[in-house]
């Protein structure tokens, strides 16, 4: 899916991004301390984090429209500081609002950005046709950007940051406010992308979006990056932590969660299972949710005890963790 021809081939042996102990204070509030990570070609990156935790501030320097008091931010090995002009022209960023222009339909709109990238000629024309067509524009190349609904704004922010056909993409909460089949086009054009080989930087509120596109996450509170990694690897403690981090490794204890989905009454269900183990079950509906620590031989000598004592299990499975749990593990609701 190349949007516009380069000359360039792609370096996957380092970074496409690269944050080094990057420092960002406003007066006497350190809005970004010390963070550091690194996202690679093909990667999408989610960063998380509550509001005020300094993840826009991160992506702004990453982005050139702001300056680290230290560290450095940069993009395919280029510094932000110190080599703007090479990091704009290999970065895209989506921030989570812009203006729209009076009289100035999708197509005058992108095509403005395109010559402001210095895109002349076939490669303009080229970069255009590609960019309307992935983000479905060109069916709507003639309306107002003015008479745009929300999730048509969001596709022409992403064309916008796409125009120039960056490597890297920096996406500030891309699903705000958008409706369920709005999410979900976007979801499956953030992971084309990827596919494609570029890198993206994500960062969301909505969880549950991130869990389904991201490789790694990194999770920030009050400006200190807490932890990098995987979902799973961030429940299960192994994963990459700071001095911010006073999780110790532990291990999330809702990953020993059984849920048992049941015909009949639940509450007797409740009552066989609390004497036969000793311990709590929690009831939604005909579900019941309790802690076990057993192995997979331990589960099936539960399962088989359950239905030789009469209870119709219908399911019977391991608690799903979830982006959720790993942000709760780790962050501590503190705010600036």
């Amino acid at each position: 899916m190349n949007f516009a021809p380069s000359s360039e081939k792609p370096d996957n042996s380092r970074p496409a991004i690269e944050f080094d102990q990057l420092v960002r204070t406003f007066g006497k509030t350190t809005a970004v301390n010390r963070v550091s990570f690194k996202v690679f070609p093909g990667e999408v990156f989610g960063f998380i984090g509550p509001n005020g935790a300094g993840k826009t501030t991160s992506m702004k320097i990453l982005s050139t429209l702001d300056t680290p008091d230290s560290g450095s931010a940069k993009v395919d090995g280029f510094c932000s500081v110190n080599d703007p002009e090479r990091v704009r022209r290999r970065l895209g960023y989506m921030p989570d609002g812009f203006g729209a222009y009076a009289n100035v339909t999708c197509e005058e709109y992108l095509d403005f950005f395109a010559r402001s990238y210095g895109l002349r000629g076939k490669d303009r024309i080229h970069s255009l046709r590609n960019v309307m067509g992935f983000t479905q524009l060109d069916q709507i190349a003639q309306k107002p950007i003015t008479g745009l609904s929300k999730g048509m704004k969001q596709r022409l922010c992403l064309g916008r940051a796409l125009i120039h056909n960056p490597k890297v993409l920096v996406l500030d909460e891309p699903a705000a406010g958008l409706d369920p089949r709005a999410r979900i086009e976007l979801r499956e054009m953030i992971t084309a992308l990827a596919d494609d080989g570029k890198s993206l930087l994500i960062s969301s509120h909505i969880l549950t979006e991130l869990a389904e596109m991201c490789d790694r996450v990194a999770i920030i509170e009050q400006g200190g990056l807490l932890a990098v990694g995987s979902v799973e690897d961030i429940l299960s403690g192994d994963h990459q932590r700071s001095s911010e981090d006073t999780t110790g490794g532990q291990v999330v204890t809702e990953s020993g969660q059984l849920v048992v989905q049941i015909l009949g009454d639940a509450g007797a269900a409740r009552s066989w299972i609390e004497n036969e183990l000793s311990l709590t079950v929690r009831i939604t509906g005909n579900s019941l949710q309790f802690p076990f620590s057993g192995s997979a031989e331990d589960q099936a000598a539960l399962l088989r005890k359950m239905v030789d004592s009469g209870i119709a299990v219908v399911s019977f499975s391991n608690k799903q963790r979830s982006l959720e749990d790993a942000f709760l593990h780790v962050t501590r609701g503190r705010v600036q």
